[in-house]
């Protein structure tokens, strides 16, 4: 064989092994007894081993050396990941990353526990481990340039806090002056919900999950303390949450998940288990999700055909037309948490963290004042006090499982999705039409051929510009906010 097949042959078995790791991720968060936690910690230590040992085996710097530059554009591709891939684990001491898999496999617990009981104090202890831990993480890989930009890399290649920074720092002036103009506005009278039984949710959001494309031969959908998605080609899960007093957050929780195990499972399958085999970045990721959520299941077309299927489950707990319907699903309020805001506040939700975790990698907030300093900076960016752990800094798993760096793909997300929206109703302009019958299909397939079966096999902001035919800009998130908004706060 030659040296780009052996080295494609080792990757896939490594890629593998990478399923089997998200699998016991997926088992801990969903099916896993409580008092298996400190055992699965050292098997996903012990896996973690094996899978940093072959990330950085000298073999693979070997067959790079010996393979010459392909002509082919998905053998590049694989050489360009491999090789990132390769030049970022052999940075990492093995005893680092086995630590890191051991600490946050514990800390998804620790971290469930004291969300439940609101004592951030009990997690301190804990988070402090996993900080100083990603810092040495973030050191090692940045050798003498920025830490937090090194971490950023496992999440979104190529981008930079600062091109983050000044990215968001134009973002944030027209969605706070749309706020302002927003609350200002006189304020539709909305109906009072009812309780809406719980497995009846769970049976209209699978119902959503098939509408959307989620192959449930390839998948499933359970609940979890947070709702996420893993797994990719023909083992992709999801979950959700419920909540009887709002059904909303189950089925938008699941379209959004459904947003990412779709991508996933329509990589072309000859990519699977290879490096390829995956979404492009988390940004481009989260451009499915986001769009999901909002642009397709949030747009007055498809909330019309919702409120229909939600009244033949729920009857009276839910009065009022279709208009009313849509207005209620895209009320804009300054609530505490993130999953359950509006498209305007969510923006302003991750601009906070990712300014919050920046700190914390660099030193210049300690664990223990960052309760405190969640709930100063939240009061003056929402006007609201933040009144327990749980709806302020305990509200997320992400710093428990070490995901530092992964916040700001949020907003990146959000950015990609404006831009791909503009040009999918370009492309469509039958495409409200087609949602007001219960039918994404036509957007499915565009997105599915522009995007998602590409896998990683572009980089993700070239995917995107190939997508669209522009580059990257808020603007049509913007101008999509704005018009939207203002057609339902009269502005």
């Amino acid at each position: 064989m030659s040296a780009l097949g052996d080295l494609l042959a080792f990757q896939r078995d490594t890629s593998a092994l990478g399923q089997i790791a998200g699998r016991l991720g997926w088992d801990q968060e969903t099916m896993m007894p409580e008092g298996a936690s400190a055992q699965r910690a050292e098997e996903m230590a012990a896996l973690e081993s094996v899978l940093h040992a072959r990330r950085s085996d000298p073999r693979i710097g070997e067959w790079l050396a010996q393979i010459e530059t392909p002509t082919d554009p998905i053998a590049a591709a694989h050489l360009r990941e491999i090789t990132r891939s390769y030049e970022r684990a052999v940075k990492i001491p093995a005893r680092l990353a086995a630590e890191l898999a051991r600490v946050t496999s514990i800390a998804q617990g620790e971290w469930a526990a004291a969300r439940a009981a609101d004592d951030f104090a009990a997690f301190v202890p804990r988070l402090s481990e996993i900080v100083a831990l990603k810092r040495e993480e973030a050191a090692a890989l940045a050798e003498e340039g920025s830490a937090y930009d090194a971490l950023l890399q496992d999440y979104e290649p190529g981008a930079s806090a600062a091109e983050l920074e000044a990215m968001f720092g134009a973002l944030r002036p027209r969605l706070v002056a749309l706020r302002a103009a927003i609350l200002d506005a006189p304020q539709p009278a909305l109906p009072e919900l009812g309780q809406f039984d719980e497995a009846a949710q769970l049976a209209l959001a699978q119902e959503l999950a098939q509408v959307f494309g989620y192959d449930l031969n390839r998948g499933r959908i359970d609940t979890a303390v947070h709702p996420f998605s893993s797994g990719s080609g023909a083992d992709v899960r999801i979950t959700t949450r419920t909540d009887p007093a709002d059904p909303f957050n189950c089925l938008y929780s699941t379209l959004h998940e459904v947003g990412h195990a779709v991508y996933e499972q329509n990589v072309d399958p000859d990519l699977g288990l290879s490096i390829l085999g995956q979404g492009a970045s988390m940004g481009v990721h989260e451009s499915q999700s986001r769009l999901f959520e909002n642009q397709l299941g949030r747009s007055r077309a498809f909330c019309s055909w919702l409120h229909g299927r939600m009244q033949a489950r729920f009857g009276a707990a839910l009065p009022g037309g279709a208009e009313d319907f849509y207005r209620l699903i895209n009320q804009v309020h300054p609530g505490c948490i993130r999953t359950e805001a509006d498209e305007l506040h969510y923006n302003l939700h991750v601009l906070m963290r990712f300014d919050l975790e920046r700190a914390l990698i660099a030193g210049d907030l300690a664990v223990a004042d960052l309760d405190g300093a969640w709930n100063e900076r939240f009061a003056s960016d929402f006007g609201v006090q933040v009144p327990r752990s749980s709806l302020g800094c305990l509200q997320d798993v992400h710093w428990s499982v070490g995901l530092f760096g992964y916040f700001p793909t949020y907003t990146i997300g959000n950015l990609y999705a404006g831009c791909l929206f503009a040009a999918l109703q370009q492309d469509l302009p039958d495409l409200d039409g087609e949602l007001a019958q219960g039918n994404p299909g036509p957007a499915l397939a565009w997105l599915r051929e522009k995007v998602q079966c590409h896998g990683a096999a572009q980089e993700p902001r070239a995917l995107i510009e190939a997508a669209t035919g522009m580059p990257p800009s808020a603007e049509p998130l913007l101008a999509y906010l704005e018009a939207k908004f203002s057609d339902l706060y009269g502005l």
